[in-house]
């Protein structure tokens, strides 16, 4: 048994395996795919926070996944930065732990938010008469604040029961810090992190068949139409949406799943975990935004006004 007692302030991350004369190319890559993100989900976030027309449910909704996407994929990239520069795979055990906080944060937020959007697009389209006086503005907040406040709950709890554990190794076997990674470090019994954990992981499914249930109710609803520009634009739009969210839940099950199977090889598991905070955060404000004719438009307007204007 390892033993607590020679334990380490510093943890070792498994990291990148990038040749020193290539680590500087890898640290300006990792800084143009950052700033990729942060461009485009500023952009949305910004379109919608400026423009008073955009204030309505659908774009309010819709800003809390910039946000989420925001916090995810900074706090991968700000360790990134920090390996390629120093060429070191040493993390601090605090610095670890928030790492991994605020990744399972994005990755249980971003369904929550996408099950509430759909759940939006479902009253618009399917009770059109009765969107009114469903979508108040106490119902909004209301939303909003179940999806952080139980994202929050959620992954609290999973870190409370990680942290009352002794700690008896040093090396973590992932490029970043997350709760699978950092619970094989733990000594003791961890029966009851196991179950917990698994309880968080069925709930995607739950999440999943909420949102393709929304859709299919959509297009239904939308089918019955007479229009035929009514269902191009639902079948676009259904498609589009369903094709980015089952990327990132598909991306975020091999995750899952490669901790359990051994046979899986390790750069495959990095490559399939690190996709799913970077992809994901690429994706949805293009998607779920720009995409968008309104926000489009309204975008367009804002990069004008306050960019070509200087």
């Amino acid at each position: 048994m390892d033993n607590v007692t020679n334990v380490s302030y510093v943890l070792m991350l498994q990291g990148f395996d990038v040749p020193q004369e290539r680590a500087f190319l890898a640290f300006l890559l990792a800084v143009l795919g950052y700033m990729v993100i942060v461009f485009c989900n500023l952009l949305l976030l910004l379109t919608v926070i400026l423009n008073r027309g955009l204030h309505q449910p659908m774009y309010i909704l819709l800003i809390n996944l910039p946000i989420n996407d925001l916090i995810g994929s900074t706090a991968l990239f700000s360790h990134l930065f920090r390996e390629f520069l120093s060429n070191s795979k040493a993390i601090e055990f605090p610095a670890c732990v928030t790492q991994a906080f605020f990744i399972h944060i994005y990755a249980v937020g971003v369904g929550f938010t996408l099950a509430v959007m759909a759940y939006d697009r479902y009253i618009a389209i399917c009770r059109p008469l009765q969107y009114a006086s469903i979508m108040t503005n106490a119902h909004l907040m209301r939303l909003i604040a179940f999806i952080w406040g139980i994202s929050v709950l959620i992954i609290g709890v999973l870190f409370i029961l990680l942290l009352r554990l002794p700690r008896c190794r040093n090396n973590v076997t992932h490029t970043y810090c997350d709760n699978p990674s950092l619970l094989k470090l733990m000594c003791g019994d961890t029966t009851i992190n196991n179950i917990y954990g698994l309880t968080v992981t069925f709930t995607q499914p739950v999440i999943v068949g909420i949102i393709l249930y929304t859709y299919l109710q959509i297009l239904i609803t939308c089918f019955r139409s007479k229009s035929t520009d009514t269902r191009a634009k639902a079948m676009q739009t259904c498609a589009t949406h369903l094709v980015v969210f089952l990327l990132l839940e598909c991306l975020g099950l091999f995750t899952v799943i490669s901790y359990r199977l051994k046979y899986i090889s390790p750069a495959l598991t990095n490559f399939i975990g690190v996709s799913a905070i970077i992809f994901p955060p690429t994706l949805n404000p293009i998607i779920y935004g720009i995409n968008t004719k309104e926000i489009r438009k309204r975008a367009i307007m804002l990069f004008k006004k306050h960019v070509f204007s200087m």
